[in-house]
């Protein structure tokens, strides 16, 4: 079976938006790429800051209520019939309780050919990413530079500190088949 979703786990700043854009230019087929920020984005102001949408604490801590994982809940669906139907996808994501987190949605890509990639970065390196962007809550690169990753499983590793967008996507191409 040929792998029919990429997800790509890394912290904010660590460099997973650049690996999607130059995944796309080097796999032979299109990928549609979606990432959290995607749906972060699209949500109505009212569940930003509110307990039972999306909360950011002091230094980047991200506590999620009952209305954001019902919304969440809807989007992995609709990404997931997309994958099913045969549309290939890039999902940019961020693991904040690490493997439980892969574990949740591993459930909603059952039957589905996925590739699962870890995009490392060191957390100072993210930091000082996350301060040029402006768009970020400070601290929340090294908050989760590691805590992402804690417990989940890849298929590849990327490393974005030492190694180019461009050559993290050729490694984690190079698994997809």
């Amino acid at each position: 079976m040929a792998t029919q979703v990429i997800v790509l786990n890394g912290g904010s700043s660590s460099g997973k938006s650049a690996i999607v854009r130059c995944l796309q230019r080097v796999l032979p087929h299109p990928w549609i790429s979606f990432g959290v920020d995607d749906l972060i984005d699209r949500l109505p102001p009212a569940m930003l800051g509110s307990p039972a949408g999306l909360t950011f604490g002091r230094r980047g801590k991200v506590d999620v209520g009952e209305d954001f994982l019902a919304v969440q809940h809807a989007w992995l669906v609709g990404i997931a019939a997309m994958a099913g139907a045969g549309v290939r996808i890039i999902l940019d994501e961020v693991f904040l309780g690490g493997g439980a987190s892969q574990e949740r949605l591993r459930g909603y890509l059952t039957g589905l050919d996925v590739l699962w990639a870890g995009v490392r970065c060191p957390p100072a390196v993210a930091a000082g990413r996350e301060i040029a962007r402006g768009d970020r809550v400070i601290g929340m690169a090294a908050t989760q530079a590691e805590i992402v990753h804690e417990g989940v499983r890849y298929d590849v590793e990327v490393d974005t500190g030492r190694t180019e967008s461009l050559d993290c996507a050729r490694a984690i191409a190079a698994h997809v088949r």
